[in-house]
């Protein structure tokens, strides 16, 4: 993993830890929180987040 896809792999969980955060405190629900993690893997393309997307981490 060079350096441009270590930065779009960490952008995306940082970005994801967000929105869930968001979905536990009632924000947004389990719909918008898909939609985000669809957009997020477009732009970003992370190697490990196509292979996890949608599947809990725990």
């Amino acid at each position: 993993m060079d350096e441009k896809e270590f930065e779009a792999e960490k952008l995306y969980y940082i970005s994801m830890s967000i929105a869930k955060s968001m979905r536990e405190k009632g924000i947004i629900d389990e719909e918008v929180l898909a939609i985000i993690d669809t957009k997020l893997l477009e732009k970003y393309r992370p190697i490990s987040g196509t292979l996890l997307a949608g599947k809990p981490l725990i």
